[in-house]
């Protein structure tokens, strides 16, 4: 039985990692978006990550959400 090894990561210990695949056209407006703002793709992701989870679950607060 083979077991995966963790590789070592520096986020901390309240935050997952989640890897995804977007349509290509999706993916270069996502690219145009962080690049006039200045931030990462990541961070446009995450961005409109938490608006969607608050705006479906406006009543839990950031962070204890099911």
């Amino acid at each position: 039985m083979s077991t995966k090894s963790k590789k070592s990561t520096t986020h901390t210990p309240n935050t997952a990692r989640a890897s995804v695949s977007f349509p290509r056209a999706l993916y270069e407006s996502l690219e145009q978006i962080a690049q006039e703002k200045k931030v990462s793709v990541a961070w446009v992701v995450r961005d409109a990550v938490e608006k969607y989870v608050a705006e479906r679950w406006p009543l839990f607060e950031k962070g204890a959400r099911p």
